[in-house]
């Protein structure tokens, strides 16, 4: 379970508001570029401009603002997804508007692969419960799709993890490898394997699994 920190910003005041996310912008830079066990307190006060005293008022430790990094990330880029699909009619173009969204979010947070990435060996529980927040929100759209007949009636946690995975690599080969948006013809190609698949003929086929490989039963 993801725990926010102590004191929550509608608590504080414009200037504290400010503080705090002063100190999360500067530990998502250092973390995110350095990792979390070679980034100090000391080292995210002094870039923040804010004293260490500062530091506590916010944050109980450097796992807390850890913890609320990832917190914040993940609902920020939920919070732009959402929007842009909202303004769209059909599944497939709710869909392709949220990972558009997404792609747009993370290039100006590229760190957030590296920081996620690190929360298998810091948190194991905050590295399951960021991507099941995520898997939550594609599970809940999926599923009304697939009650209104807009696509297949599929096990929709396996569909879930599928586009999730679309998002993390086409996301993580583009945006941080190459440090750009992704592609049009790459966006375009990965959208058609989505929602039409790759072999060209349709229809769901009765797959088995032998000691030999995969084996079509029709």
């Amino acid at each position: 379970m993801v725990h926010l920190s102590g004191i929550k910003a509608q608590n504080l005041t414009e200037k504290g508001v400010k503080t705090r996310m002063k100190i999360l912008e500067t530990a998502e830079q250092l973390i995110g570029e350095k990792g979390y066990y070679e980034t100090s307190i000391a080292e995210i006060t002094v870039k923040a401009n804010i004293a260490q005293g500062t530091f506590y008022i916010y944050f109980s430790s450097k796992k807390a603002v850890f913890d609320e990094l990832v917190y914040q990330l993940s609902s920020d880029f939920r919070y732009h997804i959402k929007i842009a699909m909202e303004k769209e009619d059909t599944f497939e173009a709710k869909q392709r508007a949220g990972f558009l969204a997404f792609f747009e979010w993370v290039t100006k947070h590229r760190n957030l692969y590296s920081i996620v990435q690190q929360a298998v060996v810091v948190d194991e529980k905050l590295y399951r419960a960021y991507y099941q927040k995520i898997a939550a929100g594609f599970i809940t759209s999926i599923g009304k799709a697939m009650e209104a007949g807009e696509c297949k009636s599929l096990n929709v946690e396996t569909v879930a993890y599928c586009f999730m995975g679309v998002g993390q690599f086409i996301g993580m080969r583009w945006v941080v490898w190459r440090d750009q948006l992704v592609p049009n013809d790459v966006f375009e190609e990965a959208m058609e394997i989505l929602f039409n698949g790759l072999t060209h003929k349709g229809g769901k086929k009765n797959w088995r699994i032998s000691r030999t490989g995969y084996t079509n039963e029709q």
